[in-house]
This record gives structure tokens, sequence and C-alpha cells, in this order.
């Protein structure tokens, strides 16, 4: 949704993304003597799948916000050797739990072609985090190509540098014994670069998923 030393997952960067949006939503009005947020918001996800009698490879993700417009470029996320572009709209609600949402739409192009509409969502909850993206792919070749990618997970941040937590995706990018495959993960914050270890199937020829992801 490849090379071992690089990884959520789109879900990370679009996460972090998000939750700059709500910060910027529902913070306190900024004054006269206070300096104004920056237009532009940049986020860059690589993802490494390490997949048992398989093709290991890489997952780039990279996005850009300003206010309310959400762009997104991905790379080997919906098939291999395959690119998608995304526009979509942000939108955020609530105070102690909030919701950070983008309804998006896109276009598929290369190994696999189509139009796709999809979103993005992160409700948020004390030291809780419930992320979600999905996408339903309409190919406009072969309607067998049809299919509904997914990836969640719920992770818990008892510190700020350290959270944990389960993940689940549906994805037609690689095969497996399992429709939906569910696992955990771990991540860890080192100023301002996010990694985390996913493990998908831990029981059955495990699936490791690297990755790595900034904001600027």
């Amino acid at each position: 949704m490849a090379a071992a030393i690089l990884t959520v997952a789109n879900p990370v960067a679009a996460q972090t993304t998000n939750l700059n949006l709500a910060a910027a939503t529902n913070g306190a009005p900024a004054t006269a003597n206070e300096t104004p947020e920056r237009a532009w918001s940049f986020s860059a996800t690589v993802t490494g799948y390490l997949i048992p009698d398989s093709r290991d490879y890489v997952q780039p993700t990279f996005s850009a916000d300003r206010g309310w417009l959400h762009l997104e470029a991905r790379y080997n996320y919906e098939a291999l050797e395959t690119g998608s572009a995304w526009v979509g709209y942000n939108f955020s609600v609530g105070k102690k739990v909030t919701l950070d949402f983008t309804p998006m739409v896109g276009g598929v192009f290369g190994h696999l072609n189509g139009v796709a509409p999809g979103y993005e969502a992160t409700l948020s909850w004390w030291k809780l985090q419930l992320y979600t993206e999905g996408e339903f792919v309409y190919s406009t070749g072969d309607r067998s190509d049809n299919f509904f990618y997914s990836w969640s997970e719920l992770s818990l941040a008892p510190v700020d540098w350290f959270r944990f937590g389960l993940v689940a995706q549906r994805t037609k990018a690689y095969q497996t014994n399992f429709d939906i495959q569910r696992g955990f993960l771990v991540g860890l914050t080192l100023k301002h670069l996010d990694f985390t270890t996913y493990v998908f199937n831990p029981d059955d020829k495990p699936t490791i998923v690297l990755g790595v992801s900034t904001t600027f």
C-alpha cells in the first residue's frame, strides 16, 4: 500500500498531516503577535514490504496540504509499477475527541489503470488514535481488477516518542493466504522522523513492513 531498511505506512504520513490540520482548525485563533502558520505543509513516507516467497518492494507516498486542499501521489500502492494521483478536501471536527477526514478522488495509471474514490480519516482521543484509509479502484481495463483497498491501525502512545497497536490491511499489490491481513505495530519518533514496524500474519509466514515518514 522492499528495501528492508525503510518503511505507514502511507498511513503514518497521512496521519501526521491530518493531526496538524486538526490543531490548526481547533486551536485558539492566532493573535497579531503570533507567527502565522505556513501556507503549505508536506509529508513524505517510504514503506518497505518484505514478503515471504514473493518480491520485496518499496512504496513511497508524498502529500501536500494547504487549508482544505489535499494533494497526494503514491507509487506501488494499488499494484506494482503503478502510480496514483489524488485530490481531496480536508476538514476536522471535535476538541477532546477529534475527527480529521479527507474524502478524495484519484487516477491510477501504470500496470493497473482506473479511477478511484477514496478517503483518509483519523479519530483521536487521549493517547488513543484510530487511523484508516481506503479506496475502491474501478479498472478501465479488466473488471476483475476492481478492488477495495484499505489500511487501518489502532494505536496507543503512552509517551510522545513511542506507540504500539494493531493493524489490518486489504491489498491486491501482493498475494497472501488472507483476504484481510492482520498484525501488530511498534513505532518510534526521533525528532522529525517517525519509524514504524508492522508485522502482518504473524502465525503464517509473516510479512514485515518497515516505514519512515516525515513532515515539513
